[in-house]
């Protein structure tokens, strides 16, 4: 399943036609089915913060983004940057399906020698603009990618997903002063707010309210979505692309281990534990109802798993 790559043009002649909301839809949970297999094959990784980011990241890779699969280093391709790298199978679930790479490779996420490592790694696998996962660097990151298109007359713009735990980070809120300082309106965050983190819920370790509030004061357009969505995502996408002057964040809140029931009902248990073949049969019964057999067994443990 390809993507439809978008000519070189201005900014200003970027968008995109009409969303096919069907593929789209089916898109969402055909990516959720892969998550849930690709990690009980793995045996560990995070289910919870990448079934939260589907609608989102559906948006993007299918509807949004400038990019070529067939060209993956194509110069004038929008980047994406998965800040939030703990999340990557979602990203590589998309990936695959647009046709960077095939299917079949998701099941060997976390294995030794993937390409799919448990966080995302530009040097090995296509489609991956930054190595991410040591929280709250990605964003600067894309800050710098997104300077760097504007210094070099570049037409290219850069978004990045951040998560909501990863916002008690330092390093978020020195780039959230600098990018309106520097008038970025080709740099576009999307916070990814699923309420929950490793050791608890986000407002009882370390609260971000109010969000919207404090983006705003630094002079971001903040626009706030049901990031579980897909219409709303695609609008707020839309409207970011058309600001000027200063950058975007899309507050997209959504639910962690969305469209898993019993993930969505034990946010903190589900952020970084597998399921057993048991639990991703019961999720694939309520995500993909025909192709529960699918399933894949657990592989042995492997030394690059996190």
């Amino acid at each position: 399943m390809g993507t439809h790559p978008m000519s070189q043009t201005a900014p200003s002649d970027r968008e995109p036609t009409a969303p096919d909301l069907d593929r789209l839809r089916e898109l969402c949970r055909a990516i959720r089915a892969d998550i849930i297999r690709m990690l009980t094959a793995a045996g560990s990784g995070h289910p919870g913060g990448s079934l939260s980011a589907v609608e989102m990241i559906v948006a993007l890779y299918f509807h949004h983004l400038r990019h070529d699969p067939a060209r993956p280093d194509w110069p004038q391709r929008d980047r994406f940057v998965l800040s939030k790298g703990h999340a990557v199978p979602v990203q590589y679930a998309a990936l695959a399906r647009a046709g960077y790479f095939a299917p079949a490779e998701l099941e060997t996420l976390r294995r030794l020698g993937s390409r799919l490592q448990g966080h995302p790694d530009r040097t090995r696998c296509p489609g991956i603009e930054a190595s991410t996962g040591a929280l709250g660097q990605g964003l600067a990151i894309a800050q710098g990618m997104a300077l760097a298109s504007r210094l070099d007359g570049n037409a290219f713009r850069v978004y990045c997903m951040i998560g909501d735990g990863e916002s008690q980070e330092g390093q978020i809120w020195e780039t959230a002063l600098t990018a309106p300082n520097l008038g970025l309106d080709n740099l576009c965050v999307i916070l990814d707010w699923n309420l929950g983190q490793l050791d608890g819920l986000v407002a009882e370790i370390q609260p971000i309210e109010p969000v919207a509030e404090k983006w705003a004061a630094f002079n971001w357009h903040v626009l706030e979505i049901d990031g579980n969505d897909l219409e709303q995502c695609l609008a707020a996408l839309a409207e970011a692309g058309r600001v000027k002057g200063r950058p975007t964040i899309i507050v997209s809140r959504t639910v962690k281990g969305r469209g898993v029931s019993f993930m969505e009902e034990d946010i903190p248990a589900w952020h970084g534990v597998a399921p057993s073949a048991e639990q991703a049969a019961a999720a694939l019964r309520e995500i993909a109802p025909a192709e529960t057999g699918r399933t894949p067994r657990r592989t042995p443990p492997a030394s690059t798993r996190h």
